[in-house]
């Protein structure tokens, strides 16, 4: 079965920067054994990286949420903990403006994925909308997100977007 894990968006400023909260940093572990897993087992990873410039206050995400993060280039940006160590040159990874990838979603469309999991941050914002974006791009692949390994800033967001991606047809797991 071919199979690919997408990391979303475990950046520094999601865990410990100037978004970041407490559950974030629990799921180190978690999505770094998966990511060691998947490769170990010869399957697909690609990282999403949420990547600002520094304009990013003047655009319609940075006037709803006025807090710099993710600036390309900074520390902030780059990936949280040994999750950074399983991200080389030969991982695929897509910077993205947005909360989701148009780019990830475009690489996936002509792909014969059977299972796509999704782990990272944040369940509701940029998880929801990957999740989204891959089962447009590959309807048949099982979409499976490991609540284990994503996590919101309130928790019930968290919830209601585990419940949402029930409700597309998506597969939960470790609820």
């Amino acid at each position: 079965m071919k199979k690919l894990l997408i990391v979303v968006d475990y950046q520094m400023d999601f865990v410990s920067g100037s978004l970041g909260f407490p559950k974030a940093a629990k799921l180190e572990e978690g999505i770094y054994q998966k990511i060691k897993d998947y490769k170990e087992n010869n399957q697909d990873v690609i990282f999403t990286f949420d990547t600002h410039d520094i304009q990013y206050l003047q655009s319609q995400e940075g006037r709803k949420l006025p807090l710099e993060h993710c600036i390309k280039g900074s520390e902030g940006w780059k990936l949280y903990g040994k999750v950074a160590e399983l991200c080389d040159k030969n991982t695929l990874s897509y910077e993205k403006p947005t909360f989701g990838s148009l780019e990830l979603a475009e690489y996936l469309k002509d792909k014969e994925y059977e299972s796509i999991e999704i782990v990272g941050l944040v369940s509701n914002i940029c998880v929801i909308s990957n999740a989204v974006l891959a089962k447009t791009a590959l309807p048949e692949a099982e979409i499976v997100i490991d609540a284990s390994c994503t996590a919101s800033f309130d928790d019930s967001l968290n919830e209601k977007a585990l419940d949402v991606m029930e409700g597309l047809q998506m597969k939960v797991i470790n609820r």
